[in-house]
């Protein structure tokens, strides 16, 4: 609203506008009766506004609302095709790729594998994974507005350059943003992946209404996203949450931890910690054997010691999710006490695995480690949450930009 005066009709107009489809993304369509009584706007004020908005392609009637005394009521809701954004995820493995319209509604997605691909091909990578979305959701390139790209690590604001992420090759280039923002048509920005798993869960999940939590992430590595006041805190690099270096007890002490790619809460809580326990623990069967990844094998264990904790067994397995709360644990109370966060978020593959048995166990753990007690609670997007996050990020900027009628 740059230009115009706070308190002039044409500002008050445009936070009219902004109330109403607010309202219309929140509670989906609404006749002009109830977006009046939500908004304390009279009926000619909404009617007014309901007609300033269907001409600038903001709003369109939908249908009627009958059964009532009197002319049915026209429905109004915001215009999906205002306005379009996409979302990245970015791993060593793969490029998951979303496009949405303005409402948040997923439209197109598409899947790129990337094992073997070459490393200095990054532009080409993206724009793949992008036009293949782009193309699932019916649309041209030109029709995205923003777009949102999450990766391990952070973009070094002082540098422009990927670090705490060593294992995505080719995405290291000192060009590489510059090089990105001349191919793309659309303004395009970077997250740290777990800071967009901390997002989703922020405007659609577990920590909806507040403004002080810390999610840590635990799935093929181990991280965290720090909000606080209501906002991501990246820290001075971007590393703030890279909390897989943290050095803790129990763990031997990594030194050199960005060229060894880990450090001690990675050692002692990471996914690769799961096959070393079952060994020595003595559980010696087809999961603790398997074939896949760290992180796959890891959360198969964590289910199976789940399931056996909640039919109240003894033996192995239970005593393998004690010593896993256990080792989370112990890097939360380190977290804890430095942030005094109101909330702890748990999230992740191997999170999601251990359900409420784990939970509860962590919880007991830093009823006795921690000197504060946060309130501790699992993720509720548990589907894609990372491209979840990058488009809620590209959206919330989007509707910024484009719900503004004051310009």
């Amino acid at each position: 609203m740059a230009g115009t005066t706070p308190g002039t009709p044409r500002v008050l107009r445009a936070m009219n506008d902004r109330a109403a489809l607010d309202l219309l993304l929140e509670h989906g369509p609404l006749s002009r009766t109830r977006i009046g009584k939500l908004t304390g706007l009279s009926k000619p004020t909404a009617s007014q506004l309901l007609a300033r908005l269907e001409a600038a392609g903001l709003v369109v009637a939908t249908g009627t609302v009958a059964g009532r005394p009197g002319p049915n009521a026209q429905l109004y809701a915001v215009n999906a095709r205002a306005a379009h954004v996409a979302g990245l995820d970015v791993n060593a493995q793969r490029i998951v790729a979303a496009v949405a319209d303005v409402t948040g509604e997923t439209v197109g997605e598409f899947e790129l594998r990337t094992p073997g691909r070459r490393a200095d091909s990054v532009v080409r990578l993206v724009t793949e994974a992008l036009d293949g979305a782009v193309k699932d959701a019916g649309l041209t390139r030109a029709e995205v507005h923003r777009m949102v790209i999450g990766t391990p690590g952070a973009f070094d604001p002082g540098t422009g350059r990927l670090r705490y992420a060593s294992h995505l090759p080719g995405w290291h280039s000192p060009t590489l943003l510059d090089e990105l923002a001349a191919f793309l048509p659309m303004p395009v920005e970077y997250e740290n992946d777990v800071n967009l798993v901390a997002v989703a869960e922020q405007r659609l999940g577990a920590a909806r209404g507040h403004d002080d939590f810390v999610l840590l992430w635990n799935e093929e590595g181990l991280g965290a996203a720090l909000v606080i006041n209501g906002r991501l805190h990246r820290g001075f690099t971007g590393g703030a949450g890279e909390v897989g270096f943290l050095p803790v007890p129990g763990a031997p002490l990594v030194r050199q931890v960005t060229k060894a790619n880990s450090g001690g809460f990675q050692e002692l809580a990471g996914a690769q910690v799961l096959s070393r326990l079952a060994g020595q623990l003595g559980i010696d069967d087809e999961l603790s054997r398997a074939d896949g990844t760290h992180h796959e094998v890891a959360a198969g264990l964590i289910a199976r010691a789940a399931e056996a904790a909640e039919r109240g067994e003894d033996g192995p397995y239970p005593r393998l999710l004690d010593l896993f709360a256990t080792g989370l644990a112990t890097g939360l109370a380190s977290m804890i006490a430095v942030l005094d966060p109101e909330l702890i978020v748990l999230s992740g593959e191997l999170i999601t695995a251990g359900g409420e048995p784990l939970r509860e166990r962590v919880q007991a753990e830093l009823a006795e480690l921690a000197a504060s007690r946060p309130r501790l609670i699992t993720g509720a997007v548990t589907h894609r949450p990372v491209l979840r996050g990058a488009l809620e990020s590209a959206l919330a900027t989007t509707r910024d930009e484009v719900f503004d009628t004051s310009r």
